[in-house]
């Protein structure tokens, strides 16, 4: 076991030998917290229900519990402490909001011996749970209380507009004063059930900089791994369906807003990843699933409960409170976390902290930094790295036509400009030869060779017959420069220099390709020469 100096550095110690938090015994913080707890909280039914003045924030109530007992103790075989109670009426408050009774608070801390938790941080705090799942107690520095306490009436007013969040629950605050000794401890909602098996567990703060696990907790039978050993581990990042992806992104974005309010940096989102699909293989025991969901019901302590929106499950029963998600692989998890150590501010010497890992390594890196920028760095990996909406595949119309060849159609493009281009010319000149019928003489002959009446006689139409005959001789030398696609389109009707009939072999040719081309005058009159020969 590992053995915790009052500075808060953990020696290694014998197997056999118990944790020490400022020289006192684990067990010995165990039971006072219990009968102070158990004394305190049971004085409290007495007082009557009211609102939550003010001046309620900053009561402290203690007592003295002598180890032979008094008139208003229990007798115990610990050495004599006091115990201190914080903001004893705020924290009632806090409980009934969350649907938390005395009797029922009572049972749960003080009906069983307390679970002692391994500590995967750097803080050197204790760790213990409640035998029904519920409720985690820390220990916490005195500048940690002390801003707690200052911070319960933002806390308060925060609760009040959104019970619904992933921040810490804190449902009491507590010092125990004994042998020259203060342990303030604090209780809070947990975070990660012990009933569900947690597969992986990750603490994430959005940095990178000494962001990885170290050998000693890589080698524990749970380990807690860190940013750096998310990215390596979960490249693609965890996928959500789109309602609950904007409820999860919702809750943080507002959650770190309030923390940036309140100037706190350098928490962490306690992540615990529970794969769906080897449960079955592990055949975890119902028993302890059935402890944890048939005891005491605390209103939105899990994941599901915690996050914003209509995108709760209707059924909590099977998903045991967790969030589902899914691999990129496909694999089905159940998600708990919560955003935990919310309680340090950006004073004085986080900034001191700060500006000489700056001068060192990259500022933006290290962990600790201003409230905005970490709130924003934080939200970023979050929603980048960590979370990603899961995408519904759509056969739209646009695709299919991505999905096709791209080249046969830039192709097509290109030939059906160049033929619009053509039969617009062609229209122009056949406008321009009909404007030109205006300028017949008197006798009725043309000012220009390559118009035709609308009524010609026989010999007309014998010496057009002859022209069209002899003027196929030039074709390739006088219209080289017309595109390959209207000499094929004109191989049977070739045009004259002397005698022009390309407008009228055009729109003939046309008409025959493209149905929707209008018929001219023009071909009405070449047929009637066709005719006629």
């Amino acid at each position: 076991m590992s053995s915790v100096t009052e500075n808060g550095n953990s020696t290694t110690e014998s197997q056999n030998e118990e944790k020490t938090y400022k020289k006192t015994t684990s067990s010995a913080i165990k039971g006072t917290i219990q009968l102070g707890i158990g004394y305190t909280v049971g004085n409290l039914t007495s007082k009557p229900d009211r609102d939550v003045l003010m001046q309620d924030f900053y009561v402290v109530e203690s007592v003295f519990l002598p180890r032979e007992g008094s008139n208003l103790t229990p007798a115990h075989h610990y050495p004599d402490f006091r115990f201190k109670t914080y903001a004893p009426l705020a924290f009632r408050y806090f409980r009934d909001l969350f649907g938390i009774r005395a009797d029922n608070y009572l049972y749960s801390i003080c009906k069983e011996p307390l679970i002692e938790l391994s500590n995967p941080g750097a803080s050197g705090s204790l760790f213990f749970l409640t035998s029904d799942d519920e409720f985690i107690i820390k220990t916490v520095e005195h500048k940690e209380a002390e801003f707690l306490q200052k911070l319960l009436p933002g806390y308060y007013m925060n609760l009040n507009q959104n019970p619904r969040t992933l921040l810490p629950k804190f449902y009491g605050l507590y010092c125990v004063h004994s042998g020259g000794t203060n342990i303030r401890i604090v209780v809070m909602n947990n975070v990660l059930p012990r009933a569900v098996k947690m597969h992986y567990m990750y603490d994430l703060k959005g940095s990178t900089y000494k962001r990885r696990a170290s050998r000693k907790e890589r080698d524990k039978t749970s380990p807690t791994f860190k940013d750096l050993d998310f990215i390596q581990d979960m490249q693609e990042g965890l996928y959500f369906e789109n309602e609950m992806y904007t409820a999860l992104m919702k809750t943080l974005q507002r959650d770190c807003r309030v923390l940036e309010s309140f100037k706190i940096m350098d928490y962490s989102l306690l992540l615990g990843i529970h794969v769906l699909d080897q449960t079955s293989k592990e055949k975890d025991g119902e028993t302890s699933d059935g402890r944890r969901h048939g005891g005491l019901k605390v209103l939105y302590s899990t994941a599901m409960e915690s996050i914003q929106g209509t995108a709760v499950a209707s059924d909590t029963e099977n998903t045991m409170g967790g969030i589902p998600a899914k691999t990129h692989k496909g694999e089905r998890l159940l998600l708990f976390m919560g955003i935990i150590d919310i309680l340090q501010s950006y004073r004085l010497m986080k900034k001191l902290e700060h500006s000489w890992k700056a001068l060192v390594y990259d500022g933006d890196a290290v962990s600790v930094h201003r409230p905005n920028f970490y709130a924003d760095r934080f939200l970023k990996f979050m929603s980048t790295k960590v979370f990603k909406k899961i995408q519904p595949f759509r056969s739209s119309p646009s695709k299919r036509g991505r999905n096709s060849i791209p080249v046969p159609k830039s192709a097509s493009q290109e030939i059906v400009f160049s033929t619009n281009q053509e039969r617009s010319e062609g229209k122009n000149d056949r406008r321009s030869g009909a404007m030109s019928l205006t300028s017949l003489n008197h006798d009725g002959s043309f000012h220009h060779p390559d118009l035709l009446t609308s009524s010609p006689s026989l010999f007309e139409a014998d010496s057009l017959a002859t022209t069209i005959s002899s003027s196929s001789l030039y074709i390739g030398d006088q219209y080289q420069h017309e595109d390959s696609i209207h000499f094929s389109r004109r191989v049977e009707f070739p045009s004259s220099s002397t005698f022009t009939l390309e407008d009228s072999a055009i729109c003939l040719n046309s008409e025959q390709s493209t149905p929707e081309v209008e018929n001219d005058d023009s071909t009405s009159v070449l047929d009637v020469y066709l005719i006629a020969t």
